[in-house]
């Protein structure tokens, strides 16, 4: 039993204009990759809790198609929620390595985008998570509301359209060194 001609056929007559489909792959890569994001969570901090609100039931970001994962190695965006120290930054770079191309990151509040209220007179504490991987979205708030993040991801997953889909180029994001350990 395998697909005959005129399966084909059948399917075909049911496209409008004829049996063809004009387009570029990248348009097909860039829409499957805008209805299935998968960020891996970096929760450090109070944010977290915002974080998983958004995937909970109330807000439920599976509707979206994006559904947390548990590894980098199947993610493609890392959304960092909270406080940076000088002791996670060696973690959260090797984290970010392990994740397949093209990714992106998202700094979720005031915390993970500047080091919020500790940034100040506290030696452990990095000033923003840009110090250590490339961001490609901050999220203000302390903390920001579930419907803040969810924006940002579908607002990250719109700006797929325009980019080549099996290559990532960040231009002039990040010219920094990693904060050493």
């Amino acid at each position: 039993m395998g697909v005959t001609g005129d399966d084909i056929a059948k399917v075909c007559d049911r496209i409008p204009g004829g049996g063809f489909m004009l387009g570029r792959i990248d348009d097909l890569l860039n829409w499957a990759r805008e209805s299935s994001q998968w960020p891996v969570t970096f929760g450090l901090a109070c944010c977290a809790i915002e974080m998983m609100a958004a995937g909970a039931s109330h807000y439920d970001l599976d509707r979206f198609g994006i559904i947390f994962r548990g590894t980098p190695r199947q993610a493609d965006i890392m959304i960092v929620s909270g406080t940076v120290t000088r002791k996670m930054a060696p973690v959260l770079r090797r984290l970010y390595e392990q994740m397949p191309e093209p990714k992106y990151v998202i700094a979720m509040g005031n915390c993970a985008s500047g080091g919020g209220p500790y940034a100040t007179g506290t030696y452990s504490v990095v000033r923003g998570v840009d110090k250590v991987v490339p961001v490609d979205l901050y999220i203000p708030g302390c903390p920001p509301r579930p419907e803040q993040l969810i924006d940002a991801l579908l607002e990250l997953g719109r700006s797929y359209k325009g980019e080549h889909a099996l290559r990532h180029e960040r231009g002039q994001i990040f010219d920094g060194e990693p904060v050493s350990p």
